[in-house]
């Protein structure tokens, strides 16, 4: 039976080039010297280290640009954290990477393609859905639809099977 998965997978290895590519710029431009301005990329946890909220943004706006050279969709980080004070007049930001689907996500996918009244079935596995047809051409639709229907993720489809 014709299957596909709709899975949220970042490719980390492009993430740690633009961070990296990040970090050299940060050392080359005037605006940073002498400042302690910093990117680091731990596990799927970006922190954004400055010494204000505006060398954050700074920072921040070369990241999102390295990333967006690199092919890496900027929809995979989550901006959500408060910009935090540390020591003197330091701040950081903490930047997290999506990886799977959340169950609202994968429970919203579920229910749309159910509402299409499409002839396939959809199937939360764990942190990816899985989406099963009679016809290859069914699955493709299926696919139209949740591009369509879920602009705010990333999504990717793996595992294409006849």
């Amino acid at each position: 039976m014709p299957s596909f998965d709709a899975v949220l997978d970042p490719n980390l290895v492009e993430v740690r080039n633009a961070v990296d590519q990040t970090a050299k710029e940060i050392g080359t431009r005037f605006d940073f010297k002498g400042s302690s301005a910093r990117v680091e990329l731990k596990e799927k946890e970006l922190t954004i280290y400055a010494d204000s909220d505006f060398q954050i943004g700074q920072v921040l706006d070369i990241l999102l640009a390295k990333m967006t050279k690199r092919n890496v969709d900027v929809r995979f980080l989550d901006r959500t954290a408060k910009i935090e004070k540390i020591g003197g007049d330091k701040v950081k930001q903490l930047i997290t990477v999506k990886s799977g689907i959340d169950t609202d996500t994968a429970k919203k996918i579920q229910t749309l393609i159910k509402q299409s009244k499409m002839k396939v079935q959809a199937a939360i596995q764990g942190d990816s859905v899985r989406v099963t047809g009679a016809k290859r051409d069914d699955l493709q639709a299926a696919m139209a639809l949740i591009r369509k229907e879920v602009p705010d993720a990333p999504l990717t489809f793996d595992n294409f099977r006849d």
